[in-house]
């Protein structure tokens, strides 16, 4: 199965920049289907970014995050040709990883 995170991390001197965009329904429990049934929450709860095996940026999410997020952020370090990790973990227990080489 193809991993449902796409990263770009790009380092500039001693900062790396990170986007990720990753597919996830995010659904809040808000939203009612076609049906006019509510549809269930189904949303990450936790995406950590390691590299070097230490955490360099982690998100606790809820259900108020749109579908399929983007994130972007810069940290110290980093070094071309380097992994950066990238895990999430959703409220029903799936979860996905992925590790990027830096550019």
């Amino acid at each position: 199965m193809a991993s449902t995170i796409r990263v770009r991390a790009t380092s500039s001197g001693d900062t790396t920049e990170v986007q990720a965009l990753i597919q996830h329904p995010m659904d809040s429990g808000f939203v009612k289907n076609s049906a006019g049934e509510l549809i269930p929450p189904h949303f990450i709860q936790q995406l950590t970014f390691e590299y070097g095996g230490k955490p360099v940026f982690i998100a606790d999410w809820g259900p108020a995050v749109s579908k399929d997020p983007y994130v972007k952020f810069s940290f110290k370090g980093g070094k071309k040709g380097g992994d950066l990790k990238i895990s999430w973990l959703d409220n029903k227990g799936a979860s996905d990883s992925f590790t990027a080489k830096i550019q």
